[in-house]
């Protein structure tokens, strides 16, 4: 093909790698409705025109419902006002411009779905706001620390099992009464790490060709108030493989509830909380590690795009790594341990969206797979539960519907484990499969087959 030809307009679908542009978030232009509706419209009908990502999120039947029942069974017959019915299905995973759409920049017709969206609920919240709803449920480091007050803690996870409790939970603040919610804890992960030094000291940093051997535990506030068992049993696997681990101090929510809420100043102040501090710990040589896929990409993508211009940003963003990535860089450069002790039989095994966007590949299973007598079923599908979105009334049945193929898949395999990396997903996959048998997080797997 002539290289005119190759870089005509017409051409259809893109060969190049996805690019992604800076999110011009500080402009009028980013709030201007008309040109806000304009783009709406433009992409709605290269998407109409496609159809490509009918089988991911609910935004795309969404759309292509309103068209097909509209005057003109073209976008230009669907009424502005229903745009928003598209916007509300989208909680922003990424996989339509990962995985599906051949119209991502470089493509000249430069469609970027999620941040279109991303764009829409900006608008949506600058001139409307939220309801009191969305802002608690996206508010994690409020919430958390009013929970984690042991009376409290008590009375919030009793209240969260009870089914009259739920009901009137739903009615009110139209939390679905099915949906799980995860028990809060009294003994957060930084009351767990008090004796990091300690177990730290016995321990020398060995660099990698691309990894320090020195690591910052971003604990991530599901981390630190919910699932605390996530950050010791990565300590407890790093300090296995020779790696000392230290948690962030005074470390706040990545952002990422604030950004699929639309608050992008929310965003803003938590980024001028975290990132001195993280950028100062890459100062003194040490990758940071997170244990939630959302977090990781929040600072190696959202962030980035957000703050180009961010010395701090982008110099956390070129050293924080997920989990099981950073164990295969270890691996690869001969300085991980394989003394595993248990095998772990057949694992279902949940990549998140999250996860799937950073582009990494499945090194989680790369890891398991080190195990022996270890067989890994990887069931790469969205799990449905993607934030807030699995425990809005309006968006819980949906979330089910979206999760599943992937609650078929688990049964279907009949696996010894099942694992997701994002440790909400892992629930409320649990809750979908409804066999009784717990799901498990990965990092709990694995320091299972180490014995440790």
């Amino acid at each position: 093909m002539a290289d005119s030809e190759s870089r005509s307009p017409h051409r259809e679908g893109s060969l190049e790698a996805p690019t992604r542009h800076a999110i011009e978030w500080k402009t009028a232009e980013y709030y201007d409705e008309t040109a806000l509706f304009g783009e709406l419209e433009r992409v709605f009908d290269i998407c109409h025109g496609c159809r490509r990502c009918v089988s991911l999120c609910q935004s795309f039947p969404t759309l292509f419902d309103l068209v097909d029942e509209s005057s003109t069974m073209e976008v230009d017959g669907v009424a502005k006002e229903d745009y928003w019915k598209v916007v509300d299905q989208c909680y922003l995973c990424d996989l339509c411009y990962m995985t599906k759409c051949p119209y991502v920049p470089p493509h000249p017709w430069n469609v970027d779905f999620p941040h279109l969206m991303l764009r829409a609920k900006a608008f949506k919240f600058k001139t409307k706001g939220a309801s009191f709803r969305d802002r608690f449920l996206t508010s994690t480091d409020l919430t958390g620390k009013l929970a984690g007050i042991p009376v409290v803690t008590e009375t919030v996870n009793a209240v969260n099992r009870l089914k009259p409790a739920r009901q009137a939970m739903e009615k009110v603040m139209g939390i679905h009464a099915d949906a799980v919610l995860p028990p809060f804890t009294s003994k957060p992960l930084a009351r767990r790490f008090k004796d990091q030094d300690s177990a730290n000291a016995a321990l020398t940093p060995t660099p990698g060709a691309n990894t320090t051997g020195k690591v910052l535990l971003f604990g991530t506030c599901y981390g630190h108030n919910q699932m605390p068992e996530l950050g010791e049993d990565l300590a407890a696997i790093y300090r296995h493989n020779g790696l000392p681990v230290t948690l962030a101090d005074d470390s706040r929510c990545c952002g990422m509830p604030k950004l699929e809420l639309g608050d992008l100043e929310s965003v803003e102040k938590l980024k001028q909380h975290n990132l001195p501090a993280l950028a100062a710990y890459v100062d003194q040589g040490y990758d940071i590690v997170a244990p939630v896929p959302s977090c990781v990409l929040m600072f190696k993508q959202e962030l980035r795009l957000m703050f180009p211009d961010d010395a701090d940003v982008q110099k956390v963003a070129a050293r924080i790594y997920d989990p099981f990535e950073y164990l295969i860089a270890r691996h690869k450069d001969g300085l991980l341990q394989t003394d595993f002790k248990q095998s772990l039989g057949k694992v279902a095994y949940h990549p998140p969206c999250h996860l799937r966007v950073q582009n990494i590949g499945l090194k989680t299973r790369e890891v398991f797979q080190l195990v022996p007598d270890t067989e890994v079923v990887a069931i790469e599908r969205c799990a449905g539960h993607d934030g807030t979105y699995g425990v809005k009334v309006e968006t819980h049945p949906l979330s089910m519907k979206i999760g599943t193929p992937v609650f078929n898949r688990v049964r279907e395999a009949d696996p010894a484990h099942y694992a997701s990396d994002c440790p909400i997903a892992c629930k409320h996959i649990e809750h979908g499969v409804g066999s009784g048998k717990p799901s498990a997080h990965p990092l709990q797997l694995l320091r299972l087959a180490y014995g440790i």
